[in-house]
């Protein structure tokens, strides 16, 4: 079981996740999207292709871009389509 959480709240939990580069990537069926706004940020990874973040807001406060995703990954990376991984602060446990 893997579970993410941020500001005391459980944003992520799953008996299923991929670990890709020291990140756990959690299906999109385990996110609370009740936490969760899409962003405009992107980035570019040579392999896995162009992540799409999301803002965390918790109990008011907010975490902007702390969470990532590949909705459309390179080959090498399409075992996380749409799988959700986090940094800035999520504690991630497993």
């Amino acid at each position: 079981m893997a579970k993410a959480t941020w500001n005391g709240v459980v944003l992520a939990e799953s008996d299923t996740y991929e670990i890709v580069e020291g990140n756990v990537y959690f299906p999109a069926e385990a996110i609370n999207r009740d936490f969760f706004t899409e962003s405009s940020s992107s980035t570019v990874c040579p392999w896995k292709g162009t992540a799409s973040y999301l803002t965390i807001e918790v109990n008011g406060k907010i975490n902007k871009d702390a969470a990532w995703f590949y909705p459309e990954p390179k080959d090498a990376a399409s075992q996380i389509k749409n799988f959700v991984a986090f940094w800035r602060g999520v504690k991630v446990e497993r």
